[in-house]
């Protein structure tokens, strides 16, 4: 018997070792695979979002409805036919019979945008369900639902509505760390256009001429706003005061000290996960859930935004949407907050870079030069020092894109790495400590039990 339970206690040993050093492994691992600098996002490939965007381009948007990145991390393709569905399949990805086509989905949009503006209202293309879903906000009347309502019927049953619980904002707020007499934003990617040196952030921040200021109370001056478009799309720039260009690669602040560098600019994929930073909420991330999204804010309608699950609130707004190195987009508004979670939309760098002729910062003149929907080709980047500023914010102190409580200072160039990746090798070393301790103590108990029966039957 006690041979026995000794076989049973090593057994139950060498599982729970061999938990410990499984999930040391995998957490390990998760780590590895979160690679700075790379065109990998996570959540999907590069390689498989270039494949599937190759495929909607040569069949065509009546054969196609889009494509998104499945869970086993190849593309997969919305099609129309089996002769589409056949193609797609011998180029090594997913193929989906849809019975609307993307001329469809873009004829609905298009239908929607020429009707009556209605504030509180945006609207996407969803291409994992075929349809073009309709958001409309608290703020959004009884009369003006039926309205939109009576359109989506008449458009076709693809068309979804749905109610939102919050509002569609643009996320100014009344503060710092970049500011006017008119709000507080968020500094998005140092950019230039090969002689001077600008801040990419949110048109609706500011118009043409305000002068920005950074700091803790907004006493270090920044630059002035040298272009500004909103509503239509939402970008702009601020050019340094006196040229103060950076020195080093691009870099986006993510909290306490630390920044990821950028490398390159590319147009995100559905499904793909991203980290925007911004002034008042720091770090958050979410998955992209639409492309060419439109949102009619107050203030006016935005057109080709990027949709996700992330969640911003003021302040946040000109803040950077990236993906591992890659600069995807810069904060434009939504709803809800990061308290509830809510929609957040976002500006393309791409297209904004392109519309201002601009590039990041620390690269070559063709490093934005990609094509829609698929991300630029990453080139390898210059060795990070131990300690990069980013660009001057005027004088001798640095402002960091994405910084959050206006901290300027020396930032560590890391990268990020997702707490989901992370969270099965926890479980794993958290149930065999659990395990390990459990049966100590059971088996300690025992021992103790047969110990007295003993010197029980010893006295008598």
């Amino acid at each position: 018997m006690a041979h026995a339970r000794r076989r049973l206690q090593r057994i139950a040993r060498l599982a729970a070792v061999g938990g410990l050093l499984g999930g040391t492994f995998m957490i390990t691992n998760a780590v590895a695979s979160e690679p700075p600098s790379r065109p990998e996002a996570a959540g999907g490939t590069s390689q498989g979002n270039e494949l599937g965007a190759g495929l909607v381009s040569e069949l065509g948007t009546s054969r196609t409805a889009g494509t998104w990145i499945g869970s086993d991390g190849r593309p997969v393709v919305a099609v129309t036919d089996t002769s589409a569905a056949a193609e797609v399949k011998r180029a090594g990805a997913h193929a989906e019979i849809v019975r609307h086509s993307m001329r469809q989905l873009r004829s609905a949009t298009d239908t929607l945008g020429q009707a009556r503006r209605v504030p509180g209202t945006a609207w996407r293309m969803d291409y994992k369900t075929n349809t073009v879903v309709v958001q409309a906000d608290s703020t959004v009347s009884p009369a003006d639902w039926q309205h939109l309502s009576k359109i989506a019927e008449e458009v076709g049953g693809f068309v979804k509505m749905q109610r939102t619980q919050g509002t569609f904002t643009t996320r100014v707020n009344g503060a710092e760390p970049i500011l006017d007499r008119a709000g507080r934003c968020s500094a998005g990617f140092n950019v230039t256009n090969g002689s001077d040196t600008f801040v990419l952030t949110a048109g609706h921040c500011g118009p043409a001429g305000s002068t920005w200021f950074s700091g803790n109370r907004g006493t270090q001056q920044v630059g002035t706003m040298t272009a500004s478009d909103f509503p239509g799309t939402d970008y702009a720039l601020i050019r340094y005061q006196n040229n103060q260009a950076p020195v080093g690669p691009n870099v986006v602040n993510i909290g306490d000290g630390q920044g990821v560098q950028i490398t390159s600019a590319a147009d995100p994929f559905v499904g793909q996960q991203v980290f925007r930073s911004g002034s008042t909420t720091g770090l958050r991330t979410g998955k992209v859930t639409g492309l060419n999204a439109t949102v009619n804010y107050p203030e006016g309608t935005v057109t080709g935004l990027i949709e996700t699950t992330v969640c911003a609130e003021p302040g946040d707004s000109g803040g950077p949407l990236i993906a591992q190195g890659i600069a995807l987009g810069i904060t434009s508004g939504g709803d809800g907050d990061c308290r509830n979670g809510g929609t957040t939309y976002f500006q393309p760098a791409t297209a904004a870079m392109a519309a201002l002729g601009v590039r990041l910062t620390g690269t070559a003149p063709s490093d934005n030069n990609t094509s829609a929907g698929a991300p630029a080709n990453n080139p390898t980047p210059p060795p990070p020092d131990n300690t990069q500023t980013g660009a001057g914010a005027g004088g001798d102190t640095p402002l960091v894109p994405g910084q959050s409580n206006g901290s300027n200072g020396p930032t560590r160039v890391t990268s990020i790495i997702d707490t989901e990746t992370l969270a099965p090798g926890i479980i794993v070393i958290a149930i065999s400590l659990t395990g390990l301790i459990a049966t100590r103590a059971i088996w300690t108990a025992q021992d103790r039990r047969e110990f007295r029966m003993h010197y029980k039957q010893s006295w008598n």
